[in-house]
């Protein structure tokens, strides 16, 4: 489990294609020396487990399924990447919570400037807009983000210089994929709706809530 803090910027340094997956090795930093083998770290939002560690550098098997359902596979050598080290019993709860398992890739379909700010719209399969909602937490590239707007196929986010500065995100242009996880209490909840509809759903409209 995450939070969609990022907490360091590391870089790729390797990715070694084979039949059925790959070996992703990524230059950490600091982070480096707080890792164990076995550890999960979230990398670009897709949680990944630590297989090697030489000096500052993490090294990481992908399946072939996390190759398709991720940005992963389209890494090329000196991309930055975000890092993020799975929650601790004593860790903050910032944030919101990152399962690390992507929903699904997105496209940055234009970066507009407001001020100091940037809004960002992000193109999704209609699956996953579904899910979203305005001021709702949404995880890009495993950056916690909080959604403005909620389009048929995309969304909009709206993000501060600190966020820009310290995560992938300012280093995004148009065109550019990004991993997508949706709220998992969105999904919860959408699913639980669903399979009590009939009941459910007519004491809601019944109460005026729907």
């Amino acid at each position: 489990m995450f939070t969609g803090l990022v907490l360091a910027l590391g870089e790729v340094s390797g990715l070694a294609k084979s039949r059925d997956g790959a070996r992703l090795t990524v230059t950490a930093g600091a982070l480096a020396g707080e890792t164990k083998i076995g550890d999960s770290i979230a990398v670009n939002g897709t949680c990944l487990t630590v297989v090697e560690i030489k000096g500052e550098t993490l090294s990481f098997d992908l399946s072939g399924e996390s190759l398709h359902a991720t940005n992963l596979g389209s890494l090329r050598i000196r991309d930055r990447i975000n890092l993020e080290p799975s929650l601790r019993p004593d860790s903050r709860m910032g944030g919101h919570f990152v399962t690390g398992h992507v929903d699904g890739v997105g496209k940055i379909l234009s970066r507009t400037r407001e001020g100091e700010m940037e809004r960002i719209v992000i193109g999704v399969d209609e699956r996953l807009a579904a899910y979203l909602v305005e001021k709702g937490s949404v995880a890009v590239d495993g950056i916690s983000l909080t959604v403005v707007d909620v389009f048929r196929d995309s969304f909009s986010l709206v993000i501060i210089p600190h966020t820009a500065k310290m995560t992938t995100i300012g280093l995004r242009s148009a065109g550019d994929t990004v991993n997508v996880e949706v709220d998992i209490l969105g999904k919860y909840v959408a699913k639980f709706l669903g399979k009590q509809k009939s009941g459910l759903m007519d004491v809601l409209v019944r109460e005026g809530f729907a």
